[in-house]
């Protein structure tokens, strides 16, 4: 089998990693000259980890990063209202794990040059996706600037992990890509600022109507992930020119710019969307160019990661004959509902539990702070929280076909 990945993001490279595991060869198709450079997401969930752990990668990661301690909600003062203690579970091989992005995608690259079935393509613009009763092709410009030229790559099944505004969505759906955007915007900076010398936590949710924020250390080192809700009026340069007043006005110690160092600011809009299916034949869909989420409480990125765990297992099956292509169609029917039953409602609750709330009655009024906080005195409800990481989780092995079952279906 040979399978066209379009995309060589955190979730196509761990995707092409799970295959080459598989004995499945694979083609990436990137439109970048290398990988993404920007820190953005971190938290990697124990759903997450047990995917990448499946990929090899696991060991690197742990290298590279750390396991955070407690995640804390707090109001606009910096108060504890509530928290979870060792929230990453770090008793378990599957600790939640944080490695900004950038970091991870080195790690991810090094395993998949190391890996004689996995090919990738930079440069290589994809503008349309088809397929057949027998094949799937992808339709790309590649080259730089100038030298431009379309080549066509043929596989037996094209997954499209191309981020949130995926050419292979587009080309299935259209401008098809159902759900709503916030009437917010949220703006994603990078700080190094001692946090901690405020009692700050590893992870903190701040509650407030206007000044939400969420403050997450990111590396060893001290670097902080500080995303806050900004007017959707504001341009980009008044984005940058607010910036240190919003840090003045809501951060610990009100620090002026010369008590800390920004690396960047990125402002971006927030969506819930799920695409319509995520199987069209040979075309699958996965991670962002499937569905998207608000970043309050990272099921983003580790929604993506899971998808591709689940997406493996399934071609794996098929490979090894245990399978036929029918456990596609459940791959697009599982993977849809775990959007819409788990995904959708619990990153939607978490967005407006930090900005929507009133931080006084929150572990009265708000049903999973209420079950946070009883967390901390009853180990039973704990247990259910840490349950809980897993709950987009699911075994597509379950569908494959025992050879018990592959030998009378021949007779």
């Amino acid at each position: 089998m040979h399978v066209i990945i379009v995309g060589a993001g955190p979730s196509g490279l761990v995707l092409a990693l799970l295959l080459a595991k598989a004995n499945i060869r694979t083609t990436l198709l990137d439109s970048a000259s290398t990988i993404d450079d920007r820190p953005r997401a971190a938290h990697y969930a124990p759903s997450a980890i047990q995917v990448m752990a499946r990929a090899g990668v696991l060991e690197d990661i742990r290298r590279d990063g750390f396991i955070p301690m407690n995640m804390m909600w707090r109001n606009v003062k910096g108060e504890p209202i509530t928290g979870i203690p060792k929230v990453s579970q770090p008793w378990s091989p599957e600790a939640m794990t944080v490695l900004p992005l950038n970091m991870l995608g080195k790690v991810l690259l090094e395993h998949c040059e190391k890996e004689e079935r996995i090919e990738i393509k930079w440069n290589c613009k994809v503008v349309s996706v088809g397929s057949d009763a027998g094949k799937a092709w992808a339709v790309a410009e590649v080259g730089r600037e100038f030298e431009k030229r379309e080549e066509r790559y043929e596989g037996d099944y094209i997954c499209g992990c191309d981020g949130a505004n995926s050419q292979v969505r587009r080309t299935l759906f259209g401008n098809e890509f159902p759900g709503n955007t916030w009437d917010a915007q949220i703006i994603a900076t990078n700080v190094y600022y001692p946090f901690e010398k405020f009692g700050y936590d590893d992870i903190n949710f701040i509650i407030d109507n206007e000044d939400y924020y969420m403050a997450a250390k990111i590396t060893n080192d001290g670097l902080w992930r500080v995303s806050y809700g900004e007017d959707t009026k504001h341009t980009l340069d008044q984005v940058v020119a607010n910036q240190p007043a919003k840090y003045e006005r809501m951060l610990p110690g009100h620090p002026k710019p010369g008590d800390y160092k920004l690396l960047n600011v990125g402002p971006y809009r927030i969506h819930q969307r799920c695409a319509p299916s995520f199987r069209v034949g040979r075309i699958l869909l996965a991670a962002d160019a499937a569905h998207l989420c608000n970043p309050f409480g990272g099921l983003g990125l580790t929604g993506g990661l899971v998808d591709v765990g689940g997406l493996a297992e399934c071609l794996e099956g098929m490979e090894k004959g245990v399978a036929d292509e029918s456990i596609l169609n459940k791959y697009d029917e599982i993977r849809r509902q775990m959007w819409h039953d788990v995904i959708n409602p619990v990153s939607s609750s978490n967005f407006l539990r930090v900005s929507a709330t009133d931080p006084e009655t929150a572990t009265v009024k708000d049903e999973f702070l209420k079950m946070v906080d009883e967390a901390s005195r009853d180990q039973k409800v704990r247990d259910e929280l840490d349950k809980a990481m897993y709950a987009i989780c699911h075994d597509f092995k379950q569908y494959w076909k025992t050879p018990g079952n592959r030998v009378e279906a021949k007779l």
